[in-house]
């Protein structure tokens, strides 16, 4: 596994590896794919039924189940404080690799 020492990223084919490093607790990445599905549905949802005042519950949906797998499982901060567009960009990336068996939980 590569060492990262520094945080300062070009683009998200740099950052993903780093992301994958800071999710390697099987609970955290399965909180992070049940967070990331539950996003996916709300906003099919709001947008099939026009009720778009559930869109205000993907942050909390998103963040609550990923800052659960960081703060209690994996025992780190989540890179969304220092790279947020990298970061929910990976999110996406990582829970599609989990369903093509790419990325194990």
């Amino acid at each position: 596994m590569k060492d990262f020492k520094t945080t300062n990223f070009e683009s998200l084919k740099e950052f993903y590896p780093y992301y994958l490093t800071e999710h390697q607790n099987s609970t955290s990445k399965l909180l992070h794919f049940i967070g990331t599905g539950f996003i996916i549905l709300i906003l099919i949802f709001a947008l099939t039924t026009s009720t778009f005042q559930y869109l205000w519950f993907i942050p909390l949906v998103g963040y609550g189940f990923a800052w659960v797998g960081h703060f209690f499982f994996e025992k780190n901060k989540p890179a969304t404080f220092k790279h947020p567009f990298y970061s929910l960009a990976s999110d996406f990336i990582m829970f599609f690799d989990i369903l093509r068996g790419k990325v194990k939980i």
